[in-house]
């Protein structure tokens, strides 16, 4: 789903108090916000099959906490855009434009697997905080909550990793 291409979905009239257009904007940030999220759940899960040496059993273990809680997050940020009234996007080409993470070639060494996916979780704060504005001006709060939990996971999750890296 492009961005400006955002199509609403079915044929019954959404009448939750906010407008389409505002819905549109909010289901547009939300389908950025899922692009992230899918492509730190694969990054994530890409290095969890992958990573070696001597932390291997505790990062293996952590990125495993990790992905399994962004496969939840997925179906919660699609669910929000469903529920908004728009088709959630949901193929890798979809996910490629939309998503602000870059994918990692290759596998990378343990703390280079650390840092990337800092980086990611970053990122994913950032793109959910560039949602917010739209969502509260709206007073879409079940959006604003879901928001509120992804950062609180994400700079939490960003601040742990950063940890390891110290």
């Amino acid at each position: 789903m492009a961005k400006s291409k955002a199509k609403e979905a079915g044929s019954a009239k959404i009448d939750i108090g906010i407008d389409k257009q505002q819905r549109k904007a909010i289901a547009e940030g939300l389908s950025r916000l899922l692009a992230d999220e899918y492509t730190l759940y694969l990054k994530t899960h890409n290095f969890h099959w992958n990573v070696t040496g001597p932390m291997f059993n505790s990062l293996h273990l952590m990125f495993e906490t990790h992905y399994t809680e962004s496969a939840t997050a997925v179906d919660l940020v699609a669910e929000r855009i469903r529920a908004l009234g728009f088709p959630a996007p949901g193929t890798y080409k979809q996910y490629a434009a939309l998503s602000s993470i870059e994918e990692t070639d290759g596998v990378p060494e343990a703390m280079d697997m650390v840092r990337l996916l800092v980086k990611g979780h970053e990122a994913c704060a950032k793109t959910a905080r560039s949602v917010f504005p739209i969502a509260e001006s709206a007073q879409d709060e079940p959006t604003c909550d879901l928001l509120t939990q992804r950062l609180q996971l994400h700079e939490k999750t960003a601040w742990m990793l950063r940890s390891l890296l110290e």
